[in-house]
């Protein structure tokens, strides 16, 4: 293997993953390896300078196996996801390219998916996207030429066929390991497992949840995977996150897509003297009593606009500092 990118005018070649790897991240290795995995969510600036970027992976870096950089996500601009990802990964950090079909057609994508690898880009995370009319730029075209469960077929396609979807052949794969998402805390909750399936079905190796706050509805949605065997063909990091207070609860609670937040936990931060410390306790919490849950392999930290606290919260966890391989 060469050396990690640590000169940002320094390009590596193109290079086939180790045997046994689809792409040989750090990622892949860990999971692959049995080991309780972490990911982590980078707040993507409104900024085109780079120590942006690299400051607000500076509390991500050295407690996660890759750190996400979101694709416009809830439909508002940022630094794009590529832009980030290519600088990351010169500077030697494990990424996750997010793609959403929301704003780029099957063309534009395609060729992202080719230059995304070629700046060492190793994990990608496949999503439908939300709706423009969730962002701040309503009026916005939307795309949607695919979704999530083509994307993951049509980069499967790119990596193992060495195909695009026209038919033509491509000289150098695209060498990723693919992820999707799942939400296994929202309605139709007995679907979920099955939409899953379908993911799996299409190519995804790795999955990030949504938050997790209600910990028995993903203990329901978890026997049903390992019911389904699905456990034993996808790696499973399961989302978590501190919350500042109760009213960021309640106004996540009502105006993100997909979040859900028990009123037991709401009520807990209400009581508490310090409820941002309180936050952090139960994302701590959650995350132990996660790690238990036969079938999860890891978890995804999303700390939006809290960052500052995910290396503590990681190490306090003690998730990381486990020996013990993950019962799969």
């Amino acid at each position: 293997m060469s050396a990690p990118y640590t000169d940002p005018d320094t390009i590596h070649s193109y290079e086939e993953p180790p045997e046994g790897f689809v792409a040989g991240s750090k990622l892949e290795r860990t999971l692959r390896a049995g080991h309780f995995a972490v990911t982590a969510e980078l707040n993507p600036p409104d900024s085109a300078d780079p120590a942006d970027v690299f400051a607000a992976a500076e509390p991500l870096a050295d407690v996660s196996d890759a750190i996400n950089a979101t694709d416009a996500s809830g439909a508002n601009c940022h630094m794009s996801s590529i832009g980030i990802c290519a600088l990351l990964t010169r500077a030697g950090h494990g990424t996750v390219y997010q793609i959403s079909c929301r704003d780029r057609n099957r063309i534009a994508i395609q060729g992202d998916v080719l230059g995304a690898p070629a700046m060492g880009v190793k994990n990608v995370l496949c999503l439908t996207g939300d709706g423009v009319g969730v962002g701040d730029q309503p009026g916005a075209k939307p795309v949607f030429d695919l979704d999530s469960v083509s994307l993951l077929r049509m980069i499967r396609t790119m990596r193992d066929d060495g195909m695009f979807l026209s038919g033509r052949r491509i000289t150098r794969p695209p060498r990723l390991f693919l992820g999707a998402a799942e939400n296994p805390c929202i309605e139709p909750y007995e679907w979920r497992p099955d939409r899953l399936a379908k993911k799996v079905e299409a190519g995804a190796e790795f999955i990030q949840t949504n938050y997790i706050y209600d910990l028995p509805r993903f203990e329901a949605f978890m026997a049903r995977v390992r019911d389904l065997g699905l456990h034993e063909r996808v790696f499973i990091l399961a989302g978590v996150g501190p919350l500042a207070s109760p009213r960021a609860a309640r106004w996540m609670r009502a105006n993100v897509p997909g979040i859900h937040i028990p009123d037991p936990v709401i009520d807990r931060l209400e009581k508490a003297d310090k409820p941002g410390e309180e936050g952090t306790r139960i994302c701590i919490e959650l995350m132990q009593r996660i790690r238990d849950i036969r079938g999860v392999a890891g978890v995804h930290v999303m700390a939006y606009r809290r960052e500052h606290l995910v290396s503590e919260i990681v190490q306090r966890s003690g998730v990381r500092a486990q020996a013990p391989p993950v019962s799969r």
